[in-house]
């Protein structure tokens, strides 16, 4: 549960806002997102945040932290390279919240954007070690490049379960022709690379992030299930965008466990795109938000036009563009190791 003193220190309209839609935000929550655990499950979670900096409200970090605080991991794209606002975030969780970030990426297409880790360290235990992903030069992409921004993979348990968690943010750019070869490439490349790993070391991967991925039938999506890495088909029913027309985001695994050992069961697990504007920021709350918009944006403005801002530009830099995308993951395998060793 996230810190709520910080409430005091808004206006009085404001606070009773922010209040209220926190109220509303927890029981969306409660009724969307499985309850966590102690020991049983794994909440893990991956969530765009659009070019997120020290360019929040307050109110809207609120929001933000109270969603992030219903996992137990999360992985976090498109961190600026102002680390501001992610520490103010991680200041709003309990002691137990920590994170890792990566450096910026230089570059155009990097846009010296950063990576983080968001975890509950009563929950997650980091295993001592971090780091970017950099190809060998056998195997560069694109004409011999790195990846547009580097991957970042970390070891971590949860419970029985070992995993190296690995996030990455794919280039973007169109979708057709030498944008899309490049998007497919880099996935390619990166579950190729993993999945080596996986095979060397007898590791489970889960692989995260902001895969740019139009549609669950693309090209991208076929690229992404290669090299023995697979996506439930529960996490590929929910679209990841603010529309919910797009599958951007995915979670894929490429699992080294014991036969009898299941981490999802689609019967038995769920997961989920959060929705946040069914609670907060939602089309209904334009005329709430339009004096915190620029002057330019509203004077002279039709409220048609009006409102096309603050659905597809103010308030995805207070929230987001996507939505966090999630999955709940069973991780007590304590039967499962007695019954194997009852056998042996």
């Amino acid at each position: 549960m996230p810190h709520y003193y910080p409430l005091k220190k808004l206006n009085t309209i404001e606070r009773l806002r922010t209040t209220n839609n926190l109220l509303k935000l927890r029981e969306q929550l409660d009724k969307d997102v499985p309850q966590k655990t102690a020991t049983d499950n794994l909440l893990l979670a991956t969530w765009n945040i659009r070019e997120f900096g020290n360019n929040r409200n307050p109110e809207s970090l609120h929001y933000i932290a109270e969603i992030v605080s219903r996992f137990d991991l999360i992985a976090v794209q498109e961190v600026a390279a102002n680390l501001q606002g992610l520490q103010d975030l991680v200041s709003l969780l309990n002691l137990n919240w920590d994170y890792f970030v990566t450096d910026s990426t230089d570059g155009s297409a990097g846009g010296n954007e950063r990576m983080a880790f968001i975890y509950d360290k009563s929950k997650i235990s980091f295993k001592k070690m971090a780091g970017e992903i950099v190809l060998p030069k056998n195997k560069l992409i694109n004409e011999g490049l790195q990846f547009a921004r580097t991957p970042y993979c970390i070891a971590f348990q949860a419970n029985w379960f070992k995993f190296v968690l690995t996030t990455v943010h794919i280039y973007y750019g169109s979708t057709s022709g030498a944008d899309m070869t490049k998007r497919v490439n880099e996935i390619n490349a990166i579950t190729s690379f993993l999945a080596a790993r996986a095979r060397k070391e007898d590791t489970s991967y889960v692989l995260l992030g902001d895969f740019n991925i139009p549609k669950v039938k693309d090209k991208t999506m076929e690229a992404l299930e290669s090299n023995d890495f697979f996506v439930p088909a529960a996490i590929k029913e929910h679209p990841s965008d603010l529309g919910t027309t797009k599958h951007y985001d995915q979670i894929a695994f490429n699992l080294k466990l014991d036969k009898n050992m299941t981490l999802f069961s689609e019967k038995e697990q769920k997961a989920g795109a959060f929705n946040f504007t069914k609670t907060v920021y939602s089309e209904k709350d334009v005329d709430i938000y339009k004096a915190y918009f620029p002057n330019n944006k509203v004077k002279g403005k039709t409220q048609d036009e009006i409102l096309k801002y603050y659905l597809t530009y103010w308030r995805t830099f207070q929230m987001s563009d996507h939505l966090p995308l999630w999955v709940e993951l069973k991780i007590d395998f304590s039967n499962q190791y007695l019954e194997k060793l009852k056998k042996n």
